[in-house]
């Protein structure tokens, strides 16, 4: 009798990035206590990304938390021939970002951290810069935001209840 080892096909394979990785103390009566700190983006590459926080008191289990974290805060993003469909400005806190669409063969212009969300995102042509606060936790929420807040020229259609050429008749 053999058995039979059931693959789970229903979770897709994702992938993971470190952003940032960081010591941190917490100062009791009996002396420092150092635990970690670690902020992950996970994403397919095919248009789903997130991000998350772990912390533990070694670095692989908060790596692992910070994965699992990422993975309940998933969004789904708009990925049109490899770039964004429209310029778009991020806000989280004191983090700005502007993200804007570019031509084929262009590549992935943008930050460290902004580079990992749009990497694990999908993107492969894009400029993308990023103002105010360099707090990678604030600039990955703000460049989540701006891709969250892209639209395809289909979704804008279907909205506004025209057809895909006329949104494009108003440029």
């Amino acid at each position: 009798m053999s058995t039979s080892v059931k693959f789970n096909q229903a979770e897709p394979e994702y992938k993971e990035k470190l952003v940032n990785l960081s010591r941190v103390a917490k100062v009791t009566k009996g002396g420092r206590t150092f635990s970690f700190s670690a902020l992950v983006v996970v994403g397919d590459g095919n248009g789903r990304v997130g991000h998350g926080l772990g912390k533990a008191l070694d670095v692989s289990e908060s790596i692992q938390k910070a994965i699992q974290d990422a993975k309940k805060n998933m969004i789904e993003v708009v990925v049109h021939k490899g770039t964004v469909p429209h310029d778009q400005k991020g806000k989280y806190g004191a983090g700005k970002v502007l993200i804007k669409p570019a031509a084929d063969g262009t590549g992935l212009i943008a930050g460290g951290t902004m580079r990992a969300v749009l990497e694990m995102a999908g993107y492969h042509n894009v400029q993308a810069k990023s103002m105010g606060s360099s707090n990678p936790h604030n600039v990955v929420k703000a460049t989540i935001d701006a891709l969250g807040k892209m639209r395809s020229a289909q979704q804008i259609a279907k909205e506004r209840g025209i057809s895909i050429t006329k949104v494009f008749e108003g440029k």
